[in-house]
């Protein structure tokens, strides 16, 4: 569906290509100032309430709107472009605490007209002047990716899918109230911020409208990761996709201390960069409950725009109209961040990133742990059929300290729930960085699991797989809702005839799955990976012994007619003939990769650490093996 740009995304991309923008300051600590009481926070409408209200901020929308206006127009005086509507936890699990769930949209809606009649406002008075209205979305109290009992590393506290219906009801209230802009911000977590992403995602399809998005993520201290543990790189690989106006960091930490992880946001996204620090560190003795003054924030902003790290900038908590003014007045004639040519590549991501960059020589090859799956380790199924995920855990982590770079998870087996227990290893693997550093492949071959997988993971990983096997109008289907969550995709050489054997079949259905996606779907062709299918040799029918051939001459093609696209297989399937015997096996697997490697596979499904090296294979046995391979 091609979306229409609205007049305010259009006015914005017009404006940014100009100047620096300059967003509020903390709506929280404009509220202290007026040293509000009970009786203000509830008004005649909730006097009876059944819990105290005080500190309820977004209710005041409701029960004081002459306040929340006021502080918005002394914001727009003092000089800036965007304002937050006062929604920071106006969701359904935001206002559970004050048992106010059922007024959310009323809160929304009213926060939105609130902020746009003071826009109005501003642009009546200064005809020159466009201002406009971001719809702030907090990342609720909840996390999507941890679990708040340690002693339940598998537990959450929320899910996916109850996230996603939180934040689409706040961002169609936000809208139908006025904002401009969705702005979901101060992201600690990764996959709660992907649930907003899918949310704003719907909205917009159901709109048809291309509404302007910023995001905005929370380092929460000088490890540069989010508080779920992601780098600034590996976040961005897993939100990219949403095509934001803009990416920034916001809260947290001052404007000093996010330098290095603003400089490295500037160097990667390829969208406008903002930046909206706290006033310095926290100091209760401060009228305002945090140290810097005006010229000092302003000061580090002019530094950062100096340096051509932002295209908007403003301030969260401590942060004052006399801050925003000061940032305006020492930006406002600064030459905005030029967005950066980024060069094409696969970007995938678990707590660290991973980037697949083709115009590397030598070429890089991936390997993709393969134990971790119940069809092709026998270990591993009975672990998990006998419940020890403590066990299955050591084999994921074994798998990444012997070098694979993704590992591949799969629980198709008859007798347990595939979707479940996906569901719930994920978990367990969100609990450990030393195995979620690296990007998960999600292998099922029913749809439902490899959704239910995608809810589960913050990184950007990989679907294995899509095929053309039940017709093109499941294919796309599938493939959209993959891109909606940001995902990778692996696609298999199937159509509707069947599992492609020789090379030109292959080909062909490759070539035609591309058209599709980068056509049609608009998918990005760095994040489509073609299997064409590693079959199995020297069964004892003469058909079967091109196999090895076939393969390797069909990534070869398909590399030079689907630009971008990686390739991969499954390498035990190719010596399956000779189970029972190791030593050939590893010798085979490792010949093969050799010669696909050099047709142009990237990656491979293997067992890490497992592998023998070629050089090291003996002669006589090596000669044999490529006998077999190249059937000679």
């Amino acid at each position: 569906m091609i979306l229409k740009k609205t007049s305010a995304l259009l006015s914005l991309e017009k404006l940014l290509a100009k100047r620096i923008l300059f967003l509020d300051g903390a709506m929280g600590t404009m509220i202290q100032q007026y040293k509000l009481e009970e009786k203000d926070f509830e008004g005649d409408r909730f006097k009876n309430h059944s819990i105290p209200l005080k500190g309820n901020n977004d209710l005041l929308s409701i029960t004081k709107p002459e306040v929340i206006k006021a502080i918005h127009l002394e914001y727009l005086e003092a000089g800036s472009d965007i304002i937050e509507t006062n929604t920071f936890s106006s969701t359904q699990i935001g206002q559970a605490d004050y048992e106010l769930s059922d007024i959310v949209e009323e809160i929304n809606i009213q926060s939105a007209k609130i902020a746009k009649e003071a826009c109005l406002e501003i642009m009546q008075k200064y005809p020159d002047r466009k201002c406009f209205v971001a719809g702030a979305i907090g990342p609720t109290n909840r996390t999507a990716s941890m679990s708040p009992d340690v002693n339940r590393p598998d537990f959450r506290a929320v899910t996916f899918d109850e996230l996603r219906d939180n934040y689409y009801q706040q961002a169609k209230a936000l809208i139908d109230g006025g904002a401009d802009i969705l702005l979901p911000e101060t992201t600690f977590d990764t996959l709660n911020l992907k649930a907003a992403l899918v949310a704003i995602a719907d909205l917009k399809d159901e709109l048809g409208l291309d509404i302007p998005v910023m995001l905005s993520i929370t380092i929460t201290d000088q490890s540069g990761r989010t508080l779920s543990g992601q780098t600034v790189e590996a976040c961005w690989n897993s939100i990219s996709h949403a095509n934001p106006l803009s990416v920034g960091i916001n809260c947290a930490l001052g404007a000093e201390e996010m330098r290095p992880f603003m400089v490295e946001l500037s160097k990667i996204a390829n969208c406008y960069t903002s930046c909206y620090p706290n006033a310095g560190l926290p100091n209760p003795l401060a009228d305002t409950g945090y140290d810097e003054t005006p010229n000092i924030t302003s000061n580090h902003l002019e530094d950062f725009a100096n340096e051509n790290l932002i295209n908007i900038a403003g301030g969260c908590c401590g942060t004052t109209p006399a801050h925003i003014n000061a940032i305006k007045n020492k930006l406002i004639d600064k030459k905005p961040r030029a967005i950066p040519n980024t060069k094409p590549a696969t970007r995938l991501s678990g707590l660290e990133a991973l980037t697949v960059d083709p115009s590397l020589t030598p070429k890089p090859f991936l390997m993709v742990g393969e134990r971790t799956n119940v069809t092709g380790s026998p270990k591993f199924s009975r672990l998990v059929k006998e419940g020890d995920f403590e066990g299955a855990l050591k084999v994921a982590r074994q798998q990444v300290e012997n070098g694979a770079n993704i590992i591949d998870i799969n629980f198709d087996e008859g007798l347990i729930d595939g979707k479940e227990y996906m569901s719930r290893f994920l978990n367990f693997i969100g609990s450990e960085p030393d195995i979620s550093k690296v990007p998960i492949m999600l292998d099922s071959s029913k749809w439902e699991v490899l959704e239910a997988g995608l809810k589960h993971i913050q990184g950007k990983g990989i679907v294995n797989s899509i095929s053309l096997k039940e017709g093109e109008a499941e294919f796309i289907r599938q493939a959209r809702i993959i891109k909606k969550y940001g995902a990778a995709v692996v696609v298999m050489a199937f159509d509707e005839e069947g599992q492609a054997a020789t090379k030109d079949e292959k080909v062909r259905i490759c070539k035609r799955a591309y058209d599709i996606l980068v056509n049609e779907v608009n998918f990005n062709p760095y994040d489509i990976i073609f299997d064409p299918n590693i079959l199995t040799i020297a069964t004892g029918m003469d058909e079967h012994n091109d196999y090895a051939i076939n393969f390797i001459e069909a990534v070869r093609e398909i590399k030079k007619q689907c630009p971008g696209a990686l390739t991969s297989g499954g390498v035990s399937n190719i010596s399956f003939s000779f189970r029972g015997n190791n030593v050939v096996r590893e010798a085979m697997h490792s010949s093969f990769l050799y010669h696909a490697i050099d047709a142009g596979l990237d990656m491979g499904i293997v067992n890490a650490g497992m592998l023998e090296v070629y050089e090291d294979i003996k002669p006589e046995l090596k000669e044999k093996i490529e006998d077999v391979l190249f059937n000679k």
